[in-house]
Parts: structure tokens; C-alpha cells; sequence
């Protein structure tokens, strides 16, 4: 042991004792990032065992919220004034009334929710819940509410390839990890093992990024305040010029 390695620093700890029990840290802190990876990628791939089943999308969600990822997600979702302000006083989850929302105009965004939520037969509690004190459990709770509004303004239909679309879009736009796992899981699985039907997912996707790129930060918006507002509107507000309706992954109207 040398002179060095004897040295005391300055809260009186021997130098090398403190180096080794960074580097054990470290190491602890890697192999913790590994597992976490891991357990992640198998619900990636449960997920498309369960053909989006969604408790295993759920669970996928929920294994980032104590992460680097959502730290990331969370600073781009705050650089939105939008999203600061939500952030900042913890708007309200969602909590729609269809039958009021079916007697909105018909060109309305309450409307056309509405209707998609009971052409498809979901329930529009769906979401699994969670508590939102901190600010990823908010995030994510946001995110997982108004998800099908998303469908909606995007134009994205609710097959695979509408499923992946309109998660590109918060993907590209604040990053939210799960989504980013999910809409690059979509394309690789449909590579890997249709192929032939990979033009269809690749375009849905790109287009989801196209739209995330353009318009305004769709998780970072107030719809409950404007659902009797024509959607046509909306996409003008928001910046979506090229919905995905007209395309084969696009939402029927």
C-alpha cells in the first residue's frame, strides 16, 4: 500500500477505502440498470404475447417509472410550457361522461371520442390506477387516460399498425419510455416475422413520427376543456394538417 493509497481525504476517510467503495457502487448501480433492461424486455415481449392485453402494457409502463428514461421524458415533457403548467398543479385525471358527449355536435371532438369508445366496446375507465404524487406517476396516469383521444385528433386507427402510429407520436415527442420500447418492438416483430406486411407498420409509424414532429405536444393539452370544439379545429390548433384517416391504418369516420 503506498504513501497515496494511505492518504486521507477531507471528511477523514482513507482514499482507498473510498475509491473501492465507489467502484463497488458503480458496479452495483450497472448490474441494477441490467436487471431492470432485462425485466423490461420481457415484458416487451409479453406484451406482444398478449397481443397488447392491456394489464401487460400496464406493467411495461409502470417498470419505468423509476428510471433515467423517465427523468429524460419528464425534463422534455416540463420544457413545454404546457406541460409545466399541467405538471405543476396536477390537472385532473380524465373522467368522461359518454352520455353527455354523445348528445355534443357531431363534429366535435367529445363526440367522435365518444363514439370510439363505444363502436370498439372499451370501457372508458380502462386505465389502471395509480397514485400521482410524484411526477412520473402523473405523467404516466396522463398518458394512459387520454390515449384514445390521441386516436382520435391523430386520425389513428386501432389495429397494430394504428396502435403504433399514434404511440410514435409521444414517442418522438417527449420521449415516453415505454411508448419509444413499444413502437420499436412493433417494427421489429412485424420484420422479423411478417415481412411482407412490414411496408404498412413502417409507414404507420413514420407517419406518427411525421405527425409528432409538427404538431403541438398532444400530451401536454387540456381536451376536457374544449371537448364540444370541432376536431377539425382542434387539428388546425394543434398542427396535425395530414391525419391518418385516409390510410389504411387510419381511423374510419
Amino acid at each position: 500500500m503506498t504513501a497515496a493509497d494511505l492518504a486521507i481525504n477531507g471528511n477523514g476517510l482513507p482514499w482507498l477505502w473510498l475509491r473501492r467503495n465507489q467502484q463497488a457502487l458503480a458496479v452495483m448501480a450497472r448490474f441494477k440498470n441490467l436487471l431492470q433492461t432485462l425485466r423490461q424486455a420481457r415484458l416487451v415481449v409479453e406484451v406482444g404475447r398478449q397481443k397488447g392485453e392491456l394489464s401487460s402494457v400496464a406493467d411495461l409502463v409502470d417498470s419505468f417509472l423509476d428510471t433515467p428514461q423517465m427523468e429524460a421524458c419528464l425534463k422534455r415533457f416540463k420544457a413545454d410550457p404546457d406541460g409545466a403548467a399541467l405538471l405543476e398543479e396536477r390537472y385532473p385525471p380524465l373522467q368522461p361522461d359518454l352520455e353527455v358527449m354523445q348528445q355534443l355536435p357531431g363534429n366535435s371532438l367529445g363526440f367522435h371520442y365518444a363514439k370510439l369508445i363505444l363502436d370498439q366496446g372499451y370501457d372508458p375507465d380502462f386505465f389502471r390506477p395509480r397514485p400521482v404524487k410524484s411526477e412520473a406517476e402523473w405523467l404516466t396516469q396522463r398518458i394512459a387516460t387520454t390515449h384514445d383521444i390521441h386516436h382520435v385528433v391523430a386520425g389513428f386507427c386501432t389495429r397494430p399498425e394504428g396502435e403504433a402510429g399514434v404511440l410514435a407520436i409521444t414517442a418522438m415527442q417527449i420521449g415516453f419510455p415505454a411508448y419509444v420500447s413499444l413502437t420499436n418492438a412493433a417494427a421489429i416483430s412485424r420484420f422479423r416475422l411478417q415481412p411482407d406486411a412490414f411496408g404498412e407498420m413502417s409507414q404507420a409509424i413514420s407517419h406518427g413520427i411525421s405527425l409528432g414532429f409538427h404538431a403541438k405536444t398532444l400530451a401536454a393539452m387540456r381536451w376536457e376543456e374544449g371537448w364540444d370544439k370541432p376536431l377539425e379545429q382542434w387539428r388546425q390548433d394543434l398542427g396535425i394538417t395530414a391525419p391518418a384517416n385516409p390510410f389504411g391504418y387510419g381511423l374510419a369516420q
